[in-house]
């Protein structure tokens, strides 16, 4: 694995910790499937959370959330779409969300936007 990799692990398992100590229950991470791919599946009150996770060690090239483009929007929402075919989930009330991850030094913050779409 080379750095942006272990960067971007790193963010999925503190997103996680986070998420976890918030009440979600990670339900799968990393669902890949020819569409696309979903980073973290949880569920959160009645809602299945579908959560892309970016994370950075500088905002040199912008803010973590800003890395989410239309193109990958439409991949997020057909990929928890087929997620929730191959579940038979389809009448379960869904929400997307973003978690940033930003590191500097050995220290990190998290920023939660709940419901992008």
């Amino acid at each position: 694995m080379y750095k942006p990799h272990i960067l971007g692990k790193n963010g999925e398992d503190i997103a996680v910790e986070y998420l976890q100590q918030k009440g979600y229950k990670i339900i799968e991470r990393n669902f890949y499937c020819k569409i696309g791919e979903i980073d973290i599946i949880a569920l959160k009150d009645e809602y299945i959370v579908f959560i892309e996770v970016k994370t950075r060690s500088s905002n040199k090239y912008g803010v973590p959330s800003e890395a989410i483009t239309k193109e990958k929007l439409k991949h997020l929402y057909r990929t928890a779409k087929y997620y929730l075919y191959i579940r038979n989930l389809q009448d379960e009330f869904v929400r997307f969300d973003v978690i940033e991850v930003y590191f500097q030094n050995s220290k990190y913050r998290v920023n939660h936007i709940p419901q992008i779409i």
